[in-house]
């Protein structure tokens, strides 16, 4: 790389979640996810204009993995780039930004038979067509290994990284080695101070290649996930904050999983109490906080276990 390019947040707000995109100021201008329906016009365009920049230059969409509060903005975004911006998602998430009812079938195959809420489906279907600006298809999938050009000798390369979904990517700037990775990287989790992830076995193998193999100089976060103290990281970690991290969600991901695994072998029992049937898996986590709040990432990751140890 001839020079080293500047990377600006850009925050929006939604409920409880603070969804930050980030602005690669390239040759080729990319912005790495995409917020909600409005985050680009009322979060991105104006924050863009405070430093000098236009969102209608903007030629890369990266999208980090196929959460609404990642990929919501995508097609509204593209359409403030004239239909001109590349939009590059994994193919294994691609089915999220094809379809606003695949979110709330996600929610029926998982989420759906630890809570008790009669109107989830309504609210799921409100949720996705409130917080997704439009369906279509990606212009680039990628599955990993790929080098994209931003212009002159400005690459970003593609890692696969599932766990917290199946298409789960990190991008890293090449040479300067700024690593983004959506949410990826769990701590303790944000708002619910429980870490979210789909699989598991992925999860640790990604967190351990990240650390491993990826080193980065800089780590930059969807959300401002928690440590074990309750306080937030930050979302733009230097290099030991960024080790720290990954160590951290491993340490979390072994005692998760060393009380998911007691709990199937004394067999999982159904009770009265909102974390049911995963009670004693809270109870030996300490976690307090109330599993029913959306997007539920307590239920999700025991299901992951549930479902990789057969039980």
């Amino acid at each position: 790389m001839a020079h080293e390019v500047d990377v600006y947040p850009l925050i929006s707000p939604w409920g409880r979640f603070g969804l930050y995109s980030y602005f690669i100021d390239s040759p080729e201008p990319a912005i790495i996810d995409t917020g909600i329906t409005t985050s680009p016009s009322e979060g991105m365009a104006p924050a863009l204009e405070e430093i000098g920049r236009r969102i209608q230059d903007v030629k890369w969409i990266f999208l980090t993995h196929g959460h609404i509060d990642h990929l919501g903005g995508a097609m509204a975004l593209w359409e403030l780039t004239g239909r001109q911006a590349q939009v590059v998602l994994h193919s294994a998430d691609a089915h999220l930004l094809r379809s606003r009812q695949a979110h709330v079938e996600l929610y029926k195959a998982v989420r759906q038979q630890y809570l008790d809420n009669p109107h989830a489906i309504e609210e799921q279907t409100q949720a996705a067509n409130f917080a997704i600006s439009g369906e279509f298809e990606p212009t680039m999938l990628v599955s990993g290994g790929e080098t994209i050009s931003l212009g002159d000798d400005v690459t970003i390369s593609v890692h696969n990284i599932p766990g917290h979904t199946a298409g789960s990517v990190a991008y890293v700037l090449d040479g300067q080695n700024d690593v983004f990775v959506g949410d990826a990287v769990q701590i303790h989790g944000a708002a619910n101070f429980f870490p979210g992830y789909e699989d598991p076995v992925a999860y640790r193998n990604s967190l351990e290649y990240l650390r491993a193999q990826v080193h980065p100089r800089r780590l930059f976060m969807g959300h401002p996930y928690r440590g074990s103290d309750g306080e937030s990281y930050g979302v733009e970690l230097d290099a030991e904050a960024a080790q720290r991290a990954l160590t951290e969600s491993l340490e979390i991901e072994q005692q998760i999983s060393t009380a998911v695994n007691a709990a199937l072998a004394a067999g999982l029992v159904e009770t009265n109490s909102p974390y049911s049937p995963f009670e004693s898996v809270a109870q030996e986590l300490g976690y307090t906080a109330d599993p029913t709040l959306e997007p539920s990432p307590f239920f999700t990751t025991l299901h992951g276990y549930r479902e990789l140890y057969g039980k």
